[in-house]
């Protein structure tokens, strides 16, 4: 017997009419505090539903039946999906657990990689949101997955995802944004269990403090994250750590302590720059002079003239890495007292900003040319 014959037939064997039913139907509804069709509109259901043969597979529907006609769900021809009293394929479905291998991990981390390229080439403004959907998805996959080896890569590229996404929040001046994103990154690197990449995201959230005036906080921030991990990172990272504690410290006015975080970098630079468990860092001699240079020029070393200028001239495509030497240099030159060169780079650095929608730069452009 189908579902069109159960039905109609069941009602009939209750002497229940259809207006009776209905009403039936949307008080069981109401009890559960749940919305359905009345009116012209369930009036047409029901006649699909005992007329023309038409199946019924909301879950809902299902159960409310079986309730007002005290029948079970075969019964009433609904053999092919069981319903129960506690809406099981409603629970199932909220449930819809992911199962993570390693090639998904490596297709994220691939994805991630392809959009640090190409931030480096169009700017943040043009990929942001493409980044913050991309973060958001390995949330979702990390939240439903199971324990294990390949959770824990999910972790770990989330965490460098969402680092990529704060800085180009950073970058947008978004200051708020990048600091949100910084904690998703480093909430993903503790699952991970890897301590590179807790410390570089740690660290690099330390430049929402920079922008924002907290010199001396970032300071600590960067120092305590490498120097309580010190001998578990890779001579790489620590040489990177070493050049953004340098960063914070010229920020801070600690002329001594920037130069002394220098050396400890070029001491522990690699002479191969290249660590494949470390994708996310580029650093090589050029960009340790351009690190140098941007150091200097904060505090107002007229030396960093030549760094900027021998970086400047190794910058390759990234529009971010040439505007912030422009505006280095420019300040650089300002400090020598060369002033149409300054002006002359911050009009460039300028023309690059606009392009690349950096407001992070502009702020800066903005504050050399006003002073």
């Amino acid at each position: 017997m189908g579902t069109l014959t159960a039905l109609k037939a069941v009602r009939e064997e209750l002497g229940m009419t259809k207006a009776a039913a209905m009403r039936a139907f949307i008080a069981a509804a109401k009890r559960r505090r749940r919305g359905v069709p009345e009116g012209a509109s369930l009036a047409r259901m029901w006649a699909y539903w005992e007329n023309d043969g038409r199946k019924i597979t909301d879950p809902l529907y299902r159960e409310l039946l079986c309730e007002i006609y005290n029948r079970t769900p075969a019964t009433l021809g609904f053999e092919e999906e069981p319903v129960s009293n506690f809406a099981i394929p409603e629970l199932a479905a909220r449930f819809n657990f992911v199962t993570v291998d390693a090639e998904m991990v490596d297709l994220f981390e691939q994805q991630t990689q392809n959009f640090r390229l190409l931030d480096r080439k169009v700017g943040a403004a043009r990929l942001s949101e493409q980044t913050k959907l991309h973060v958001a998805q390995m949330e979702d996959v990390l939240r439903d997955s199971m324990p294990g080896s390949n959770r824990a890569g999910i972790a770990a590229a989330l965490a460098e995802a969402a680092a990529l996404a704060g800085w180009q929040a950073l970058d947008m001046g978004d200051i708020k944004a990048a600091w949100r994103l910084h904690e998703t990154a480093k909430s993903g690197a503790r699952e991970s269990g890897i301590a590179a990449v807790l410390a570089h995201v740690t660290a690099q959230q330390a430049y929402a403090l920079l922008d924002s005036g907290h010199n001396e906080e970032a300071v600590t921030l960067i120092s305590h994250t490498h120097r309580e991990n010190a001998r578990s990172l890779p001579a790489l990272l620590r040489a990177w750590l070493f050049a953004a504690e340098a960063e914070a410290r010229s920020a801070a006015g600690d002329g001594g302590g920037a130069r002394t975080a220098l050396r400890q970098a070029e001491k522990l630079l690699p002479t191969d720059s290249v660590d494949e468990e470390l994708p996310f860092l580029m650093l090589n001699e050029a960009h340790l002079a351009r690190w140098r240079g941007h150091c200097l020029a904060r505090l107002g070393d007229s030396e960093a003239v030549t760094d900027l200028t021998r970086a400047l001239d190794a910058a390759g495509d990234s529009v971010r890495a040439q505007t912030g030497l422009l505006v280095d240099l420019a300040t650089a030159l300002a400090a020598r007292g060369d002033v149409a060169a300054a002006q002359q780079n911050a009009k460039r650095a300028a023309e690059l900003a606009g392009h690349a929608g950096s407001t992070r730069q502009r702020v800066r452009i903005a504050k050399l040319l006003a002073s």
